[in-house]
């Protein structure tokens, strides 16, 4: 019995860690789940209920909060401009923003307890180097951490690496990353992968109007380990790492490929064509499966369930590496979410539809609030999901088969950004806020 014990108590104790912290976009593994953290349904901005603090972040930012223990990283772009344009809401519009004042791009580190900004750091400022979309900002892609090194990605305005009390340990210069339209080359739309974090390297996918590649640095120094380019057009898609049965695969989404790399090596593993621009959900692993899909909303598209484990040229009509495939889920911003068996998949307009993860049959389709929209992706913990929508609403709707909508929660601005979990804390940022928002006792 007590052989026994010290394994299960390890595993206990690596599951308290995990649920505590929420290293990168979308948490532990891009997952978007944090279990065991109790955390509430309803809470009231206006009147504070349920809500611990509120803090100003100044700028223009939709990079996600992370967490490490008891803080909380977040970045902004500030311009020097008295009103830069930013519009939201359901929008067909592709246009770029009329935005070339002078900024300074910026780093927060939180107090997750209160709130209080214990460093903030000014790291580079000046003109931006490429325009952005009238619905994103210059600081589009969320942080990581592995607990020592905080890695920080401006897109054109460089990588950086910190360590937790803000001292800069190294810098890199990815060029000009110029995302866009492949049918317009006129249209500037900016960056929005986010960098991850594997063993000692940090790796960031950089698919741009051209030269796309995806690279690996030494989180340590910052010297490149690897680089490999990448035959495709722009994606805002953030990589994902699978680990299965002893292989480690890093997951990347692409216009023209789905694509499988070595994360050690950058070496290839497999690939698989579709063809459809404009990609930004990221990819989701879990239980075996690879989830990939999305694209233009005009596009023809293809939502695949992927066996992991797969090797070389994939074709769509191959049933021994596809578990199953779909043309009626159609991701476009919003990255989907795998919980408790259920696949959950809201379109910009808030159109909920849930299936059965390993067949994808589908169960129920409902829809959050009339003329919302939403670009955050939804995060999950304890039998309920949550989605954030850009007018200012978090819909809690209880995980299960049949759609039940335990609550919607103003926050009273706009939300772009993906919620973290850390501990028994839900934490959100607004366009002028981060908030800490738990159960008071």
């Amino acid at each position: 019995m007590k052989i026994l014990l010290v394994p299960a108590l390890f595993l206990g104790l690596c599951s308290v860690a995990h649920a505590q912290n929420w290293p990168t976009f979308r948490g532990q593994n891009g997952t978007g789940v944090g279990d065991g953290n109790n955390l509430p349904t309803t809470w009231n901005a206006e009147k504070s209920t349920n809500i611990l603090w509120k803090t100003p972040i100044p700028g223009l930012g939709h990079s996600s909060p992370i967490i490490w223990k008891d803080r909380i990283f977040v970045t902004t772009a500030i311009s020097s401009a008295a009103n830069s344009e930013f519009v939201h809401g359901l929008t067909d519009t592709g246009a770029s923003a009329n935005d070339n004042s002078k900024h300074s791009w910026r780093v927060y580190c939180l107090d997750k307890t209160t709130g209080r900004i214990i460093w903030e750091k000014s790291i580079y400022e000046g003109v931006p180097k490429v325009k952005r979309h009238v619905k994103a900002s210059y600081a589009n892609s969320t942080p990581a951490t592995d607990g020592k090194y905080l890695v920080v990605s401006f897109g054109s305005e460089g990588l950086y690496c910190f360590d937790l009390d803000g001292k800069l340990l190294w810098k890199q210069d990815l060029g000009v990353l110029d995302g866009g339209w492949s049918s317009d080359a006129e249209s500037h739309w900016g960056f929005g992968s986010s960098p991850i974090i594997y063993k000692n390297l940090a790796i960031v996918q950089c698919d741009t109007q051209n030269q796309s590649f995806i690279a690996a640095f030494n989180i340590a120094d910052g010297k490149r380990v690897w680089q490999t380019p990448r035959e495709e057009d722009s994606s805002w898609s953030t990589p994902a790492i699978y680990e299965y049965q002893n292989r480690a695969e890093l997951i990347t989404s692409g216009t023209k490929y789905y694509r499988g790399y070595d994360p050690l090596t950058g070496k290839e593993l497999w690939r698989m064509a579709d063809g459809v621009d404009v990609k930004i959900p990221t990819p989701i692993t879990t239980d075996g499966l690879y989830f990939l899909g999305g694209g233009s909303p005009n596009g023809r598209h293809n939502f695949y369930a992927v066996h992991a484990g797969i090797k070389g040229e994939i074709k769509p009509t191959d049933t021994q590496s596809i578990a199953w495939q779909s043309s009626q889920i159609r991701p476009h911003i919003v990255t989907p979410i795998v919980y408790d068996g259920y696949l959950y998949v809201c379109t910009d307009n808030g159109i909920l539809s849930q299936y059965q993860a390993t067949t994808g049959e589908p169960t129920f389709r409902a829809r959050l609030g009339s003329g919302t929209s939403f670009s955050a992706s939804p995060v999950a913990a304890d039998g309920k999901v949550y989605f954030a929508s850009e007018d200012g609403d978090v819909f809690v709707v209880k995980a299960g088969s049949t759609f039940e909508l335990l609550a919607r929660n103003t926050m009273g601005e706009v939300m772009i950004a993906t919620p973290a979990i850390g501990g028994k804390m839900l934490i959100i940022r607004g366009q002028h806020h981060v908030f800490g928002i738990a159960t008071k006792d």
